[in-house]
């Protein structure tokens, strides 16, 4: 009895030390089986959907896979050819130029989107359904879309340069054209949800606080640059990472309009993964760079998430 008695206290001693009450856990235990019972499926469904690929991703970069036979364990051998690989390094380089071409055209677009249509008096359901609707078209017809907006000698955007009196551009067999071009489509693709998910968190500032600045005599500019630009300080520190996170694994665009050209100016960490996995049957490979590129996204998110956060403070 007394073993008993100091083992609770201990217990309670523990939880109240981890803000964790075991009483009240044990007690409610019963009524939360039915819950957890619901969301099994879900669970079993994420993981075996979600969870059993990245780990057998993991598995198989470190094998010889063969479809046709038992897979050879080789250990780092994939990484290794990653290293020697001549298309890493151009790979690498085209992610830092399209995250800069993203950033640069496409990150602040849909705050000064919203920005605007929070300042607006009337017409504000109508803006958010104009804004939205390219997120609505699917990836494959925008790229079609784009296809006929690029084309070099019927396209609309070199009929325009030519009714400017400028010449006739290849905008997706250029060089220098080539990356800019596709992050338009990306950014034209995208901005809409984006754009709504600041909006909404426009809404949360308090309308006495724009009533209060308008009676002092504050312009919009004002109203934005003091009230609602700071409010979207918290969510612009997360739409950014994000926004990192799906350009680094940008394919749709890419492999439509380009296919990785001209030369490797547009290939792409993804591009690269589907090539080797389904045209040359490098499994193996494959899976090496898929496991490297979650490895350097999940460093890239927790170091800036801690720097984010301390600047913060």
């Amino acid at each position: 009895m007394t073993s008993y008695l100091l083992r609770r206290d201990a217990d309670e001693a523990r939880s109240k030390r981890s803000g964790f009450d075991m009483a009240r856990f044990r007690a409610q235990l019963p009524r939360q089986i039915t819950a957890y019972l619901f969301l099994l499926p879900a669970l079993i469904a994420f993981g075996l959907f979600a969870w059993y690929p990245i780990v057998n991703s993991v598995v198989m970069s470190f094998q010889d896979v063969s479809l046709t036979g038992a897979s050879t364990w080789v250990g780092l051998h994939n990484f290794e050819l990653m290293l020697k690989d001549p298309a890493t390094g151009v790979i690498w380089k085209n992610v830092a130029e399209f995250l800069f071409w993203s950033l640069a055209l496409g990150f602040f677009v849909p705050v000064i989107i919203a920005l605007l249509v929070r300042e607006m008096r009337i017409g504000k359901g109508f803006f958010r359904v104009v804004y939205f609707l390219p997120t609505v078209v699917p990836a494959a017809v925008a790229v079609i879309i784009w296809r006929f907006i690029y084309d070099p000698d019927a396209g609309i955007l070199n009929e325009l340069l030519r009714q400017l009196g400028m010449s006739r551009q290849l905008w997706l067999q250029d060089l220098t054209l080539a990356k800019p071009a596709l992050v338009a489509v990306m950014t034209w693709n995208a901005f809409g949800t984006t754009a709504l998910i600041y909006l909404a968190s426009l809404q949360d500032i308090s309308q006495e606080l724009y009533e209060a600045a308008e009676l002092d005599g504050a312009s919009p500019w004002q109203r934005v640059l003091h009230i609602g630009l700071p409010h979207l300080y918290p969510i612009m520190s997360l739409m950014f990472l994000l926004q990192i996170i799906a350009v680094v694994q940008v394919f749709t665009e890419p492999f439509l309009l380009t296919f990785g050209g001209p030369g490797r100016e547009t290939l792409t960490p993804a591009m690269h993964i589907y090539n080797r996995a389904f045209i040359r049957v490098d499994l193996g490979y494959a899976s090496a760079w898929s496991v490297t590129m979650i490895v350097v996204l999940a460093v890239f998110s927790i170091i800036y998430r801690v720097v984010n956060s301390r600047l913060s403070r």
